[in-house]
């Protein structure tokens, strides 16, 4: 079994800053990696909200923290944080961090057909809630399967791969799938540097999930989870992802809603490349939530105080002084 490792996992705490007392949500708990080193950091008074939408990463945690109370296991997914943390009653957060990558537990061992490693039902589903991508398969048209792949995983053959797909059909299992689009690609002989089938994969799965449209959910919603002067720090792992985060942080720094703490995003260091190559390609971003800004443009202007004189003259002030002529 393969020993998830959390990336960044320094750099990633040390970007929302807990301290002793303080309460923080994981809203990607996964494995726990990040998690625990929050629950060191925020001493016995901390809380920590431990999130997930893997029910088995939930109860996971829950059997990890059963004599912790300072833990909340919950259910569900970041978008829905603020619902989520009202239901838990926990309180506005002092720091959130969102790690949008697949733990290696979920990669290897899920049984649910996120890799293509192991011959699974191609489900690619978190939970039971979302539709399969063996459904989607059938239900789409091979131009729209082909925009699928296209946009949401880069792939420069994605029309070759979706005919191919299309032509195939029923397509029930990873390997069955994986070697469908292996096939259909050009230069059989060729050496690829990753495998043939990972953007197809990648592509199918942010879809099935509604992965960016959550994303740019849960960035919005941040203001209503975390206290002004609370931290956001989001670990992306391919250019979709970021971009989000990028133009989203960019622009609530605009309103006046965060500060940026990374101008350019933290990259992983070569060491933690070499000890973990799954974290090449992770970018994290963080931001302060900024205090509440109160605008006065829709307020009607304070009335000036009475004089003495105004009222010895029987006037109101700013009254004008009508003739009986």
């Amino acid at each position: 079994m393969t020993t998830h490792i959390p990336v960044m996992l320094h750099e990633t705490v040390d970007a929302i800053g807990p301290r002793m007392g303080d309460c923080v949500i994981d809203g990607t708990y996964g494995a726990g990696g990040h998690s625990a080193l929050v629950l060191e950091r925020i001493g016995k008074n901390g809380k920590l909200l431990a999130l997930d939408w893997n029910e088995h990463a939930v109860r996971g945690c829950a059997e990890r923290y059963a004599e912790d109370s300072r833990v909340t296991c919950a259910v569900g997914n970041f978008a829905e944080m603020p619902h989520i943390a009202r239901l838990s009653l926990f309180p506005k957060a002092d720091g959130v961090i969102l790690d949008l990558g697949i733990s290696s537990d979920e990669l290897e061992h899920s049984g649910r057909g996120f890799t293509f490693q192991e011959d699974e039902p191609l489900l690619m589903t978190y939970n039971d809630s979302e539709e399969r991508v063996t459904d989607i398969l059938k239900s789409v048209s091979e131009e729209d399967l082909a925009a699928i792949i296209r946009t949401y995983g880069e792939e420069r053959y994605a029309a070759r791969i979706a005919r191919a797909i299309k032509q195939k059909m029923p397509v029930e299992t990873t390997k069955q799938l994986a070697e469908i689009i292996t096939h259909a690609l050009p230069n059989q002989g060729k050496k690829y540097r990753i495998h043939p089938a990972t953007r197809t994969f990648m592509a199918l799965r942010i879809y099935a999930n509604r992965e960016l449209e959550n994303l740019e959910r849960a960035i919005g919603t941040m203001p209503q989870v975390i206290a002004p002067g609370g931290r956001m720090a989001i670990i992306s792992f391919h250019s979709l992802e970021d971009r989000i985060v990028k133009r989203r942080f960019r622009e609530l720094a605009k309103e006046g809603t965060v500060t940026l703490i990374t101008k350019k995003p933290i990259i992983p260091t070569e060491e933690e490349v070499k000890r973990n190559p799954r974290s090449r390609s992770a970018k994290l971003r963080a931001c302060i939530i900024n205090p509440p800004i109160l605008s006065t443009k829709n307020y009607p202007p304070c009335k000036q105080p009475v004089s003495t004189r105004s009222r010895r003259d029987g006037r109101e002030a700013g009254q004008l002084k009508t003739s009986s002529i």
